[in-house]
Formats: structure tokens, C-alpha cells, sequence
């Protein structure tokens, strides 16, 4: 199983004085095993959305010093903003990213807000996975009221706090911690200062949709069910809860939207929901900002989505869709998109290991060198990337080619399919290198005595296997393409089926060279293990069916390229 990592994202009800800012990010950042990704103030809320990852115990620590430091730092008895707020560590949810469940998110919350609120003596509510009672699961029903109206609701019996004193707390409010879903933060621009256009259009896309009245849709009765309660027309997007509201700080107004589950809707399709309501209404939209960040897949999806949409095709880079996602969705409009900062994953690591991100000359040259690594491990993957990537072209040109218009899509999708292999063989690049040092650090362990040298042979076992575990990887992933590359040679665009003819051999040359790195590091054929044999077995079956294919397909080109 994975490392467990923990995400958190502390809001705090300041966003105008940089110095108070800095000084609760320090207090977040101070642990070791968490780190912050993001901090993102916002001067006309008067709020600031901070991103944390790490291990639980870490990200556990690490907020509660963020929420202590807040607490010193921020009088909410003089607090305004134009986001709804009730403390001023306002909320703090903690997302369950990786090798870890909800149920132990839970844990977790509970955890820390039984500190935050026996420590530091704020009142603290749990929300989300974490409420104990269904009626305070959704934030907005906990916040209601605000921090103007928090005294007056915690002496209702219904509204005490989970932990922490029942009393007020006029400096720090309540906070609100628990354990949720992956949440994007995302706000509209549109071309007006009226928050009433704003809100209609919110009304309009969030999935509680509004009020229905009689008569007029402002002033008219509301219109009550069998049961007394307010009849609503729902709203388009589902899992999206939203509001309109004015900006100074940028002139314009903006629907301000939590896309709470984006299996529901996604970052593009909440834009094209506002987009579409606002242009019913005579409005338009200019742009939108993210807060805090988005998930890598999110912003590809949004790419390909634009792309189709343009009639290009969709099998581009993750930097070519990335950027079709910022420049399509206007995310630049109101400040600097940094991808590196925006997307989780970029954030958490470089999108590309330390090979992968060398030039190609310095590749070479650090392959010519005497050094052990990277070798023919290494070099395989990226000949598989350059067949991938010769493939992804061929279908790129062929989605192009004026006259093809019809065969666009089936091409477009080939050509992503040919973008997944190439990531997932750029990967292998590094990893490819990082199993080769693990044998070199197992060989190097210490052999002195007869349970020091048991341990080293034990380790350099375990290391092997996995040296041999990601060339028998790499070659899973290369043997697609040869059908792939088939298919480019034969029905791709007539002017590059000699671009399709170097990456079928490039794809044959890598996985070949994968494949004897499998053999050598299985060792010895009289001492391999079980699984070992099982692997080299997976090996040979990938070799003889690839092989098969690359024959045939390198006969069929040949014809065709010299008839």
C-alpha cells in the first residue's frame, strides 16, 4: 500500500495583512513530514486558502500550530469580508489523498479538533464524514448566521460544539473541522458589478437551484409543497454549490462555486454551465480564478474537452492541454497560473524525474559517461517513448488532414491512447535507474558477521526483483503499440507512414532491450524463485506476441513505402 497522504486546507479569515499571512503559513509549514503546497489570500473576502500534504501525524501537527498561531493573530470581533465566515481559523477539512480512507480521515479530525478545542479553547464543530448528526453535516447549515449570530446560536442546545467550550469565544469564533471529499474552489468573472446577475446565474448552475415564486421572481409568495416546505427548480450541475457576489478588489462580480465532487461535474463543465446561463441572460463571461488547487486529471479533461470543441484533436501533451485549459477558461485573467503551483500533482513533485527533465544532449552524454546508471534499462523506456510519441503524431497529422474530418475523433482518441503509453514509459525512465541503485545500495551493506551478510542477501534479492519488475513493466506498457503502430502504418495519413515505420522499430528496439534487462536481472536460470520464473514466463509471451505483430506490420510498411 502506499504512503498515506493527508491533504488539509485550512481557510483563515485574513487576507490583507501580509505579515499575519506569512506568519500562520510558517506555523503550517513547521513539520516535518507535512508541506505546504499553496497560499492563496484574497483581499476582498479578507480570507486566505492554505494547502497542506504530508502524513497524517504531520498534517495533524502542523495545523493545529496553524489554527493556535491564527488564533493569537486574528480578532474577529473587527473581521469583514464578503465570504461567509464564523472563525478565524474559519474551517479546516482534512482529504484523504492517498493509501488511506475516509474512515481514517475521520480519525484524524476528530483528533485534531479535540485538541484544537482542548487546547486552545475554541468551540470547534465537525462537519462532512466527521458530523455525528446529519443536520450538521453541510457547512453553509453550520456557518448560517455567521460569526455575528454564533453567540446567540450556541446557546441552543441543537448547536453546542462538538469540542471545545459552549461558551462564545469573541476573538476566535468557532472553527469547523472534519474530514471530505476532494473540493475544487473555482469562481466565474462576468462582465458586470451587479452580485444580483451574479447570484441569478449561481441560481441558475448550483444544484439546489433557487426558490420558485409566484409571480415575480423576486418579490412573488413562495411556492410550498404537500409538506410546507419551499419548492425549488433545481440547478444544472450536480455536486456544485455556488453564489454570486461582488469583487472590488477586481471591478466585477463572480459566481463563486464549490465543485464538491467532480466526478459530477468537473473544473470545464461548471465553466460551461455559467458560460451558457450567462449568456442567456445577455452576460459575459471574461475569465475565472482557482483557489487553492485542482487535480491533475481535471485540468486534462478540461484540455481535451476544448480541444474537440475547436475541432483539433485531443491527443496532445499534458502541456498542450494544460495550456488549452488556462488560455480556454481564462485562468490567467485576474493573476498568474502556474501550473507547477496549481495542480496537485506537479505541486506534491516535479511532473518529470531528473532524467526525464535533462535535455537530450546531456542525456546522452550522462549515458556515454562512466557512470553505471542510466543504462540499457533507462535507454529502452525512452526508445518506447519515442515510439509512442512518433505514433501520437502520425495520429495527430491524420485527425488534420483536410478531407479526413469524419475519421477525426477515431483518430483524435488514438492519438491519446499513444500520449498515455508515452507518460507512462517517461515514468519508466527514472524508475528504471532508481531500482538499479537499489541493487547498488543492497550490494553495498555492511557483511561482517553471519546475520549482516543474511540481511545483505536478503536485500540485494528483493532489490533484484525489483529491478527486474519495472523493464517486465515497461515492456506491458510498449506492447500495445505495435498494433497501434500497425494500424498508423496502414490507415494513418499516407505523408508520415514513415514516421509510423521508425517508431514500429523504435517500439521493437525497446522492448527488446527491456526484455534483456528482465533476463539479466533474474539471475542465474538455476537459482530463480518462483516468482522470478513467473515473471521471465510474462516476459517470453510478451516478446513472441509482439513479435508477431512487428513482422507482419514491418512487411505490410515496407510494401507500401517501396511499391
Amino acid at each position: 500500500m502506499a504512503n498515506p497522504i493527508l491533504e488539509c486546507v485550512p481557510n483563515f479569515s485574513e487576507g490583507r495583512r501580509p505579515d499575519v499571512i506569512d506568519k500562520i503559513a510558517a506555523a503550517l509549514g513547521s513539520v516535518d513530514g507535512a508541506r505546504v503546497l499553496d497560499v492563496d489570500p484574497g483581499k476582498a473576502t479578507n480570507r486566505t486558502v492554505m494547502t497542506l500534504v504530508g502524513n497524517p501525524e504531520a498534517v495533524v501537527e502542523a495545523a493545529y500550530r496553524a489554527i493556535a498561531e491564527a488564533a493569537h493573530l486574528i480578532d474577529m470581533s473587527s473581521h469583514k469580508g464578503e465570504h461567509a465566515r464564523m472563525g478565524a481559523t474559519d474551517v479546516c477539512p482534512l482529504i484523504p489523498i492517498a493509501g488511506m480512507s475516509m474512515d481514517e480521515a475521520v480519525h484524524w479530525s476528530k483528533v485534531l479538533a479535540e485538541r484544537v478545542g482542548k487546547e486552545l479553547g475554541i468551540p470547534v464543530y465537525l462537519y462532512e464524514y466527521s458530523a455525528k448528526e446529519a443536520y450538521r453535516r453541510n457547512l453553509a447549515d453550520i456557518r448560517a448566521g455567521e460569526y455575528e449570530g454564533l453567540e446567540v446560536k450556541m446557546k441552543d442546545p441543537r448547536w453546542s460544539p462538538d469540542f471545545g467550550p459552549e461558551s462564545f469565544h469573541a476573538s476566535c469564533g468557532a472553527t469547523v473541522i472534519g474530514a471530505r471529499d476532494f473540493l475544487v474552489a473555482y469562481n466565474v468573472n462576468l462582465n458586470t458589478v451587479s452580485p444580483r446577475w451574479a447570484n441569478s446565474v449561481a441560481f441558475d448552475v448550483r444544484e439546489v437551484g433557487r426558490i420558485v415564486r409566484d409571480g415575480h421572481p423576486l418579490t412573488g409568495k413562495i411556492r410550498l409543497d404537500a409538506h410546507g416546505e419551499p419548492v425549488r427548480q433545481p440547478g444544472t450541475c450536480k455536486s456544485v454549490k455556488g453564489v454570486g457576489w461582488y469583487i472590488p478588489e477586481y471591478c466585477l462580480a463572480q459566481v463563486s462555486m464549490n465543485l464538491t465532487r467532480l466526478a459530477d461535474t468537473d473544473l470545464h463543465e461548471a465553466y460551461e454551465a455559467v458560460w451558457e446561463s450567462a449568456h442567456r441572460r445577455g452576460l459575459r463571461v471574461t475569465g475565472s480564478e482557482l483557489v487553492g488547487l485542482v487535480p491533475l486529471e481535471s485540468m486534462l479533461k478540461a484540455g481535451r474537452y476544448f480541444m474537440r470543441q475547436a475541432g483539433r484533436s485531443s491527443g496532445a501533451s499534458h502541456e498542450e492541454l494544460i495550456e488549452c485549459a488556462i488560455q480556454s477558461m481564462g485562468l490567467r485573467q485576474l493573476g498568474d497560473f502556474d501550473p507547477r503551483r496549481k495542480i496537485i500533482e506537479y505541486a506534491m513533485e516535479a511532473p518529470h524525474g531528473p532524467l526525464v527533465s535533462m535535455t537530450l544532449g546531456a542525456f546522452a552524454d550522462l549515458t556515454a559517461s562512466d557512470a553505471p546508471a542510466p543504462g540499457g534499462g533507462s535507454v529502452a523506456a525512452y526508445m518506447g517513448v519515442l515510439a509512442a510519441a512518433l505514433g501520437a503524431m502520425v495520429a495527430n497529422l491524420s485527425a488534420h488532414k483536410r478531407g479526413w474530418e469524419a475519421q477525426t475523433p477515431a483518430f483524435s482518441d488514438r492519438a491519446e491512447a499513444f500520449q498515455d503509453i508515452k507518460n507512462k514509459l517517461l515514468r519508466a525512465v527514472d524508475e528504471d535507474t532508481k531500482a538499479f541503485e537499489g541493487v547498488m545500495q543492497a550490494i553495498a551493506l555492511p557483511k561482517s558477521t553471519e546475520a549482516e551478510k543474511a540481511n545483505r542477501l536478503e536485500a540485494i534479492a528483493k532489490a533484484n526483483f525489483r529491478a527486474l519488475q519495472v523493464p517486465l513493466q515497461t515492456m506491458e506498457f510498449i506492447s500495445p503499440l505495435f498494433a497501434m503502430l500497425e494500424h498508423m502504418v496502414q490507415q494513418g495519413n499516407p505523408n508520415s507512414r514513415s514516421d509510423a515505420m521508425v517508431g514500429l522499430q523504435a517500439a521493437w528496439a525497446a522492448l527488446e532491450g527491456a526484455y534483456w534487462n528482465v533476463i539479466i536481472n533474474a539471475g542465474p536460470s538455476t537459482d530463480r524463485s518462483a516468482e522470478t520464473l513467473e515473471a521471465v514466463s510474462q516476459a517470453d509471451s510478451l516478446r513472441n506476441a509482439s513479435q508477431r505483430i512487428w513482422e507482419r506490420a514491418t512487411q505490410a510498411g515496407a510494401s507500401l513505402l517501396n511499391p
